[in-house]
């Protein structure tokens, strides 16, 4: 037994005693180290791969709202293929215009007057045509009405929502997104505006404030945020002053004069009015038949009677 147990011992020290044994150890060993770091490189490239998949499919989540981002950038066009060929039928209704322009900018419809809140478009042929994007943006109503043409109406960045009325053949629904320059349906005709015949109705607003399309077309959308942000200020000056007018000395003035003579005078009067009092007095005198010091009247003439009777009876 103890020659069996000797043996492999013996072998193991017979291996590492020739020259070979040290290098094929080392070379082994290296061996395994490389293939260590190797299966180690290759976990961390998977999850590095992994990863950059998973940003990827997040940038997909998020390459829906990017058509609103962009049309920031967008520069602002006609909703016609081609604007040379067009003609405005109907102008925006400005407040600052001259009377006449004001007028023109005017809708008749049903014995009434309506401002014309967009811009209406026509070809000089009068022939329809198709309705473009003005900007790129998502679709947020499509509308039947013949009063109005029927309506579609997109919605972009920053509050900003572009309308586009009197037209058929829709080609767009609720929730589609739309790129600049595609088109979304076609000219066709209103009610409300009979006139203008074929054309398209095109309006711009912005937090459901109308603005004038002509002022920002061939401009960046970004100009419509600049542009309310002006009027914005401009309004709030005169606000301020009229707040401070209103903080003014007439109401200070007003309440001096609350507290001012009036009512002393009016306090010295009733006490001067003493001679009121004098008159009733003396209507009471009278009335009673005496004088101030409580003498009858009537009684003095009868004692000047007896003692002249009795003087003449004395001559006599």
């Amino acid at each position: 037994m103890r020659e069996e147990e000797k043996k492999p011992t013996s072998t193991i020290r017979r291996i590492l005693k020739q020259r070979w044994a040290l290098s094929a150890i080392y070379i082994a060993s290296a061996a395994l180290i490389l293939a260590a770091a190797f299966l180690l490189q290759n976990s961390f490239n998977d999850s590095a791969k992994d990863g950059k998949e998973e940003s990827a499919e997040t940038g997909k989540n998020y390459g829906e709202p990017s058509v609103e981002v962009n049309s920031n950038l967008e520069t602002i066009k006609m909703p016609v293929a081609d604007a040379d060929k067009s003609v405005i039928k109907k102008q925006f209704y400005d407040v600052n215009a001259d009377e006449k322009a004001q007028e023109e900018a005017l809708v008749f419809y049903n014995n009434r007057y309506e401002q014309n809140k967009g811009i209406d478009i026509a070809m000089e042929d009068g022939k329809s045509f198709d309705v473009k994007a003005s900007l790129s943006g998502n679709v947020t109503k499509v509308q039947d009405d013949a009063l109005l043409g029927n309506l579609v109406e997109v919605e972009h960045e920053d509050g900003v929502v572009t309308r586009y009325q009197s037209v058929k053949d829709i080609k767009v629904a609720v929730g589609d997104k739309v790129k600049q320059g595609q088109a979304i349906a076609t000219a066709g005709k209103s009610q409300i505006n009979e006139e203008a015949g074929v054309h398209v109705h095109f309006e711009i607003r912005k937090d459901n404030i109308a603005l004038n399309p002509l002022d920002f077309v061939d401009k960046q959308a970004s100009a419509i945020q600049s542009a309310t942000e002006a009027e914005a200020d401009k309004e709030e000056t005169p606000a301020v002053e009229g707040s401070e007018a209103d903080k003014e000395t007439p109401a200070v003035e007003g309440s001096e004069t609350d507290k001012e003579t009036p009512a002393v005078e009016g306090s010295e009067a009733d006490k001067e009015e003493t001679p009121a009092v004098d008159e009733t007095d003396e209507s009471t005198d009278l009335e009673s038949g005496t004088d101030e010091e409580g003498s009858v009247p009537g009684e003095d003439t009868t004692e000047e009677s007896d003692s002249l009777k009795d003087s003449l009876n004395q001559s006599n």
